[in-house]
């Protein structure tokens, strides 16, 4: 079996497995009821149903891409056959590289079948243990998911940031709006660990630091996931920020307060406070959720008896600069020497590798 042919193969499965004629049939039935002018009657089915037209639409284009490219390669090798050439072979390949990428991420989507993987996401830093280093290493961290972000071309914006006393940050969020956000980054969720030399100490002592990043999705207002208004304390406030003849002079930032648990949320990005208080209200339901599921993960843990040390002791990647230097998946056991090109965004090999395990 030729390479183009086993890839064929192997490709028919994929389908198979993506149930693409039933998202084709699926597809037409939405398009269909988006055609019906009373859809609006109900803001919240109508919004769901024009991102998943979306999301089906982008699968099928793709899936119909990659079978018109199969069929040119078929065409091609069979040519290349007939007229042997070097520089024709390295056309081939080229073609071969970009057409696995395609598939690749097609077959991405059979692992982002979570409830809410297709969401956008909330993604937070935190500096933890550390003082001065931590905080740097938390900004270490904001720079690399920076870069991730503009790798990826995801929009995103920051929604809260808290800068460091000395140097770094105490903690950044960023809402990232891109659709199956969530799905993609939620396995980033974790303790991630630094090794180096210490760039604040006269004596260059090794130095281990520690960061916590938490992904959540993000709910809009129609989603099923919601919070009693009664239950939240609102304020506002004058922003602190940069921001123009409005923001800095009328209380525009925003503080939401859940009272049952007493878990607090700020937001200041925006120029309104009509804007920073819906930021706010999807920051505070994000964390909520968060509690509701570590919830649920305990009464799975006492069901079967599971004993993992949660909070900062679920450490997932580390990131060793010296003695030499290493990032390590301490779940996959995934591992690379190139740290410079992780620490500037180069993620996708780790999180791809834990989401297929």
């Amino acid at each position: 079996m030729t390479e183009i042919a086993e890839i064929n193969s192997n490709f028919e499965l994929l389908k198979t497995k993506l149930k693409i004629q039933q998202k084709i049939l699926e597809l037409k039935d939405l398009q269909q009821k988006s055609e019906d002018p009373h859809l609006w009657d109900n803001q919240k089915l109508a919004q769901e149903t024009l991102q998943k037209i979306s999301e089906i639409q982008k699968i099928v284009q793709l899936v119909k891409e990659v079978d018109s490219e199969i069929n040119s390669l078929k065409e091609f090798e069979s040519f290349f056959e007939s007229n042997p050439d070097p520089s024709l072979q390295m056309e081939m390949q080229n073609h071969l590289f970009l057409l696995e990428k395609k598939i690749n991420d097609l077959e991405l989507q059979t692992y982002l079948s979570g409830k809410y993987d297709s969401k956008y996401a909330l993604l937070s830093i935190h500096s933890g243990q550390g003082g001065t280093e931590a905080m740097d290493w938390a900004a270490m961290l904001q720079r690399m998911y920076l870069r991730f972000f503009e790798r990826k071309k995801w929009k995103y914006e920051v929604v809260d940031f808290i800068a460091g006393e000395e140097a770094g940050i105490k903690s950044v969020s960023f809402k990232v709006n891109q659709s199956f956000a969530f799905g993609y980054l939620k396995k980033e969720s974790g303790v991630h660990r630094l090794v180096r030399l210490s760039p604040f100490n006269a004596d260059q002592l090794r130095q281990t630091s520690f960061a916590k990043v938490e992904v959540t999705p993000i709910f809009d207002s129609n989603s099923d996931f919601e919070i009693n208004p009664d239950e939240i304390e609102f304020s506002a406030y004058r922003s602190g920020g940069h921001g123009g003849q409005n923001v800095n002079k009328v209380s525009t930032a925003v503080r939401l307060v859940h009272k049952p648990t007493g878990i607090a949320v700020t937001c200041q990005s925006q120029r309104s406070q009509e804007q920073n208080r819906e930021l706010a209200l999807q920051m505070l339901t994000s964390k909520l959720w968060i509690i509701e599921q570590e919830k649920q993960n305990q009464e799975q843990k006492e069901i079967k008896g599971d004993n993992i040390i949660a909070g900062w002791g679920r450490q997932i990647r580390s990131y060793v600069l010296h003695p030499y230097k290493m990032v390590k998946d301490l779940r996959t056991r995934y591992e690379t020497s190139d740290t410079t090109g992780v620490l500037d965004g180069d993620l996708d090999s780790f999180i791809e590798t834990e989401l297929k395990s």
